[in-house]
């Protein structure tokens, strides 16, 4: 039965795991106690903390998350590097460290939820780093904006010369004409005399029936 300190290791280093950006698993066999100690201050200043464990408690830790599979890789002297900032930096750090102390050996990784074999693992120091690749989106992004820009600056431009070119083709506005001198009312016509009445019919002919 695992004693419970075992229990509180294996607790503390499944924190550990879940807590990491990536986990890079190295052998070491043959490196001494302080070339040990230098590998892990130079691992340090590259954003990963590098541990010497036991295999069977690590392979307990990666129980039960997303880089169980890890757990098979762990044979022999092993030391994993629990990465806390870029991936790629702290791998090429192990690969510099590497050609330093040739005993120290890349086995594998995981990266971003998989599991990287070691000629995996030591493509990713061949990487460009995390502020490399920042910097270029950056410096992309600049181009873009200033190419958008002098875009715009050029669309502006021939808009307002279009419309320049449109005003000069409309025909000048004319006058206003002088409103037209209000129509004199027609004089109205003179009142016809009346005709003159009828003279009234006399009651009897004028030529008196015989």
């Amino acid at each position: 039965m695992p004693s419970t300190q075992k229990i509180e290791r294996v607790a503390e280093l499944k924190e550990q795991i879940e807590g990491s950006t990536a986990l890079l698993l190295t052998e070491y066999r043959g490196l001494t106690v302080s070339e040990i100690t230098e590998l892990r201050k130079s691992l340090g200043d590259g954003g990963a903390r590098f541990a010497v464990i036991k295999n069977t408690l690590m392979r307990r830790a990666l129980e039960d998350t997303d880089a169980a599979g890890l757990g098979s890789l762990f044979q022999g002297p092993s030391a994993v590097a629990f990465v806390l900032e870029d991936p790629v930096a702290a791998a090429k750090s192990v690969t510099a460290a590497a050609k330093k102390f040739p005993a120290l050996v890349l086995k594998g990784g995981f990266v971003e939820g998989r599991v990287l074999s070691a000629d995996e693992a030591r493509s990713l120091a061949e990487l460009e780093s995390r502020e490399v690749m920042l910097s270029k989106i950056a410096g992309l992004m600049k181009g873009e904006m200033s190419r958008a820009a002098s875009m715009f600056q050029a669309t502006q431009s021939r808009f307002l010369s279009l419309l320049e070119a449109f005003k000069a083709k409309l025909p000048e506005a004319a006058p206003e004409a002088e409103a037209a001198p209000e129509a004199e009312a027609a004089p109205q016509d003179e009142a016809a005399p009346e005709a003159e009445a009828a003279p009234e019919a006399n009651g009897t002919n004028d030529e008196e029936g015989e």
